[in-house]
Formats: C-alpha cells, structure tokens, sequence
C-alpha cells in the first residue's frame, strides 16, 4: 500500500473517533443547512438554473482553448500581462520573478485554493518574503501553521474558544476574547500589513473571456484590498475557471453564493479587467495573471472525468458527504478534499499516490445531488477506481480477490453452494483486506435464487 493511504488511514481512523472534532464539524455543518433552503428561495426554477450552469461549464471546457486566447488578448489590451504555467515550479518562479523585481518584502493574500495547490506561502518563506493570508480563516489557519480544512470555510473544525485561545497564544490578546472582539483584533493587524505590502496576490472564482476579466466573490473586503492597495496584483488561477460571458454572472454569483454560503449573493462581487487605467484614483499600477495547467489538461483529456472541471469550488459536496463529516479534511491530505477532490486529486497529483481517496467514499450519491452545476461524482468516483486498475495500480492480491469474485458471482453452482456460514469464513477469513476497515460481510443462508425454486416448486 503507498505511504499516502497509509497515512490517510491512519489519520481518518484517529479523526473519525474523536467525538469534540465531531461535535464541531456537525455544529458548523448545521449551521450551513440550515441556511441554504433560505438561499435557494430566490431561484424560481432551480432545476433549470443548475442545468443551465452545466450546459455553460460544458461549453467553456469545449472551447476552452478559443476562450482563453480571447481573454488573454483582451486583459492585455488593457496593460495587463498574461503568463501561462504549466505546473506548480513554473508559477512559483514566476511569483518569485516579480517579487524580485519590485524588491518584495512582505506580499498579502486573498483567500484562493490554487495558492495552496501550487504552496505559494511556503515558496515565498524560502524566498525571504512574508506572505499574509487575509481572508479571517485562512488567516487563523496561518496562525496555527495548519493548511485550510474546507474549501470555502477554511477553519470550519475550531470552535471560537479555540480561536480565542490561538490569538491569546500567538497575538498575546487576552484570553476569552468575543469572535467580534477577535475580528478586531485580526483587521487591526491586517490593516498594518496592507500598508506595507508591495505584491498582493489573489484567486479568481471566474475568467470572463468577452470582456477580458476576472470576477471575484469575497464576504469580507480583503480580496478588494489585496487587490487594490498593492502597487503589484498577481492573480493565480485555474484554466478550467472560464465561463463563457460577463453576462453569464447573473447565474453564477447567485449559484455560488446559495450552495457555498446560503447568501442570495456575497458581500462583496468585483470585476478586475486590468490595472489602473489613465485618469482613474485607484488600483494596482501593474497586473499579472497566471493560468494554471497543473494537472488540469490530463483531467480535460478524459472524456469522462472532464465534467470535474465544471467545479465552481463552493463546497457543497463536501457538507454533504458522510465521509468528509467524519474524518474531516486534513485527513485527505490534499489541497481539495471531499468528494470532489477524491476527483481530481489523483489526475492533478498523481493516480498511484491518490489512488486510495476514490475508495474513501460510500457512493451515497448526496455529493451529485447537491451539486450547483450537476456534476455527476459518485459516478466519476467509480471511474476513478476503475481508471486505477486499467493504469496497472492495483496490486495482485487485489486483482485475484476480484477475480475469484467474478468467477462466483457469475457461476451460479457456486452461489448456491454450501450455505451462508461457509461463504461468510471465505469471504471474511481469506480475503481480510475487505474487512480490515469495514464490518464483516454476511450472507444469508439460502440465495434469492434458492428460495425463489422453493417457492415455485
């Protein structure tokens, strides 16, 4: 077994028997459905919505060459540069470029998921360059040196008295600080480093190609200020994040915001089409943005697994998953844990490293189920494990464990042969790797088929 699955069984096994963890995840998890159905009251056709999204995702991953060329020839019209990297060591030397060119010495951070992907904060610390996270979680995550839990709520697993106690810890505050009285404390703090920072770094939740921009969603500010303040604006996203047109937004936001937060809409929503332009008090004086591959075109080369690009990263899937729920998400291991990341992960990192989170899902089907773009996972969690096996990451216990299942699954003597005692020895006796982390299987006495010939005898 690869360390990766060692080690993830290792830590779910921990993490799921820990009751506090539980009571926590389950307590903010609540919270989120409680809030959600309110949410979805502003679509008068949510069905049709969700459809909708999907239909425009598919057409921006069909085309996506075409919209990407369209988006770097417009931004750059308006001053702003375009760098395309192929993997994590391309964008980070492209980072540490321009952090070298505008002599950087501390760099602020919006939250973005791709920045984790590619260990932005721990390239920039080995650079010599503090970089601050801004958003409040991935602040208190940074504070705790701990990697986000959750794709939206990156410090979903704390209560406010662990909080409190991290700042007393590590700000010297007074201990049982209120959360709003901790918020102060942080936007004080934060405040300061905004001021000093030369390079400001963001995500984008969406590339719009007919306009040559980026949308972002935030709930906070801080992604406007990471933006704005900075005489440098880097942005770090994904390829796959296009959507076809400005235009398309109306459908997106209000998705994004309902299946991420329960909000009708973020607080705030901003489109960055380049720098300051001439005759404007505000903005960044130059404005670089970095498309990132990493993986993503080995997951647009799968004509099935491509339908994984259609993530809008809300995070839905990830509450709704029983898996997530109890072993949470450091256990994965990975930047983008849940279903979803089960997903991808091992295309963007790996099949043989990763081929084990696949397996680490129930296939309950509740994480398709709540998708806002109707991303079929459990189906695509299935193709994973099957795609594993054809690229040879199986090993030969496993692949004869199956074949002899085949063979009696499809022998109908041997079904009916001997009787539910003898089956459950075989099964649960010679073939342990089953039922080393599940319960055992039990068999009845007699088959469906057994007793049907009874009954019709």
């Amino acid at each position: 077994m690869h360390p990766n699955a060692l080690s993830f069984l290792a830590k779910s096994t921990v993490r799921s028997a820990d009751l506090e963890h539980r009571r926590k995840i389950n307590f903010n998890i609540g919270k989120y459905n409680a809030v959600v159905p309110k949410g979805k009251e502003q679509f008068t056709q949510l069905p049709a919505a969700r459809e909708w999204a999907k239909v425009k995702k598919w057409d921006a991953l069909e085309n996506l060459d075409r919209y990407l060329e369209e988006f770097e020839k417009k931004i750059t019209a308006r001053g702003a540069k375009v760098c395309w990297a192929a993997d994590t060591t391309e964008a980070q030397a492209i980072i540490g470029e321009i952090c070298k060119e505008k002599n950087c010495k501390t760099l602020v951070k919006s939250k973005s998921m791709v920045t984790e992907e590619i260990h932005l904060n721990d390239f920039l610390t080995s650079q010599g360059i503090e970089s601050v996270e801004t958003d409040l979680g991935e602040y208190i995550q940074q504070l705790d040196g701990e990697a986000p839990y959750h794709i939206v709520t990156p410090a979903m697993h704390k209560s406010k008295e662990d909080v409190a106690k991290l700042f007393a810890q590590k700000l010297g505050t007074p201990i049982g600080l209120s959360p709003e009285e901790l918020t102060l404390v942080a936007r004080k703090k934060l405040r300061e480093k905004y001021r000093e920072a030369e390079v400001g770094v963001s995500g984008a939740n969406f590339i719009l190609p007919d306009i040559g921009g980026i949308a972002l969603t935030e709930n906070e500010g801080n992604g406007r200020l990471s933006c704005s303040w900075p005489k440098t604006h880097v942005v770090v996203v994904g390829i796959e994040k296009v959507i076809p047109s400005v235009h398309d937004l109306p459908l997106f936001w209000p998705l994004l915001s309902t299946f991420g937060t329960g909000q009708q809409v973020t607080v705030y929503n901003t489109i960055i089409s380049g720098p300051r332009q001439a005759g404007e008090t505000d903005g960044p004086e130059e404005m670089v943005v970095i498309l990132l591959d990493n993986g993503r075109t080995h997951l647009l080369a799968n004509p099935k697994s491509r339908e994984a690009l259609y993530c809008i990263r809300c995070g839905a899937c990830l509450n709704a998953c029983p898996v997530y729920k109890n072993i949470g998400g450091h256990a994965y291991e990975a930047t983008y844990s849940g279903p979803i990341g089960s997903v991808i992960t091992p295309y963007l990192q790996g099949m043989d490293e990763y081929k084990h989170l696949p397996n680490a899902s129930s296939l309950c089907g509740n994480c398709t189920e709540v998708c806002p773009v109707r991303i079929n996972l459990h189906e695509l969690l299935l193709d994973n494990r099957h795609e594993a096996v054809v690229q040879g990451h199986s090993d030969l216990a496993e692949r004869l464990a199956w074949k002899a299942w085949k063979t009696a699954s499809l022998n109908r003597p041997l079904m009916n042969a001997g009787n539910g005692k003898l089956k459950n020895w075989v099964v649960n006796k010679i073939f342990k790797g089953w039922t080393t982390h599940r319960d055992n299987l039990q068999f009845s006495a007699k088959t469906f088929n057994q007793l049907w010939k009874e009954k019709n005898a």
